[in-house]
């Protein structure tokens, strides 16, 4: 039986950066990755938060773009907002990088590798770090993981890369677009997004139900054409798709037991407002890989300790996201509302980009107002 100190399953931003920051710290790493080609199969707007090459160290050689606003749309209006500026890549670009990175530190990543079971077979580890995505099928891995509203949180998403022979508007590239409205169509709640790139448009969709291909397919035209319009109207294209599961419920309630820990979206890291997930993925590699060199050291196990540290930093805010959205789209007018407020207090829309754990006292009890009175307005409307 091979044996090494820190298995990591899943060489997305999580694992990537977990095999990365554990084999710099002269932990002896092996990533298995399902896929042939690191991050070719990831269906993602990949939009990154501002700082992000910094905060991990990653090139800014991946960065396409640095759009500085976010538009939030409903079929009544467009609310626009000042992001920083975001960044957006390619998953290929962001998930390939890393793992390059990675293996420039000494990690060990093998592709086209099938991850089972827990169950000592083939490899044995100290520390196991588990990021496969949004497919993660971890209650058959271990009933410690299970999660029974996991299958109601996977969103059905289908995108397209949109290839034009020329330039769109100018507006095109320097904007990221959300856009959230109940289709005609399905009659569902729709999250649809435009994310401009270096060479193509990412122009895509998420609807929290499994679809038929042909009617995902018809809901993205639908999208794809409204968007057509407006920003490149008479100019010819030709799109590659793509299509996953992502997920978008509540996160995991266990993520570490006897050595085992999980990760990114495999632990139900994702805002369910916008469908962010990359920031929150690379910091919990980050941690794992901290929490692996650490029980490395002292004989202890890392699991714990990294499951305090990942809720600590997300559980609280991602949990009143998920509520959010859930409020929100049981009546589409409160996005409105929402939006209208943020507009009104960039004060308020500023605080919302960050994590909680930096808010002040001060900050905390001015959140708590702005959201009495969201609520307040939302439920007389």
């Amino acid at each position: 039986m091979e044996t090494t100190e820190f298995l990591v399953v899943g060489c997305g931003p999580a694992g990537g950066t977990a095999a990365r920051e554990a084999a710099r710290r002269s932990v002896a790493t092996v990533v298995l990755e399902r896929d042939p080609v690191v991050g070719a199969k990831r269906v993602c707007a990949a939009g990154l938060r501002p700082g992000f090459c910094e905060d991990f160290d990653v090139p800014r050689s991946i960065v396409h773009l640095d759009p500085g606003t976010i538009t939030l749309s409903t079929v009544r209006k467009t609310y626009a907002f000042s992001v920083g500026p975001a960044h957006t890549t390619t998953r290929e670009e962001l998930d390939g990088t890393i793992a390059e990175l990675a293996r420039t530190e000494g990690a060990d990543i093998r592709t086209a590798a099938l991850f089972r079971s827990l169950e000592r077979k083939r490899i044995k580890a100290r520390s196991v770090f588990l990021a496969q995505g949004s497919t993660a099928r971890l209650d058959d891995v271990d009933p410690r993981f299970r999660h029974p509203g996991w299958n109601a949180g996977l969103i059905t998403c289908f995108q397209y890369r949109v290839y034009l022979e020329r330039p769109a508007r100018a507006e095109t590239y320097a904007t990221l677009e959300m856009h959230y409205y109940m289709s005609a169509l399905s009659g569902r709640n729709v999250i649809a997004w435009m994310f401009p790139k270096r060479d193509h448009l990412s122009i895509g969709l998420g609807i929290q139900a499994k679809m038929p291909g042909a009617a995902l397919r018809a809901e993205t035209d639908a999208f794809l054409a409204t968007v057509e319009r407006r920003l490149f109207p008479g100019i010819p294209y030709t799109v590659r798709d793509e299509g996953n599961l992502l997920y978008g419920g509540l996160p995991r309630p266990s993520i570490g037991a006897d050595g085992v820990m999980v990760g990114g979206t495999a632990a139900g890291l994702v805002d369910a407002t916008t469908g962010e997930g990359i920031h929150e993925a690379a910091t919990t590699g980050r941690l794992a890989a901290e929490a692996a060199g650490s029980a490395r050291m002292r004989g202890s196990d890392p699991a714990p300790v990294y499951e305090r540290a990942v809720k600590r930093a997300f559980y609280g805010r991602l949990r009143h996201r998920h509520h959010l959205m859930n409020f929100l789209e049981r009546k589409p007018a409160r996005f409105d509302v929402l939006f209208r407020q943020l507009e009104d207090t960039p004060r308020f829309a500023e605080m919302l980009q960050r994590d909680r754990n930096d808010f002040s006292a001060w900050e905390w009890m001015y959140l708590y107002a702005q959201a009495a009175k969201f609520s307040l307005r939302a439920l007389r409307g």
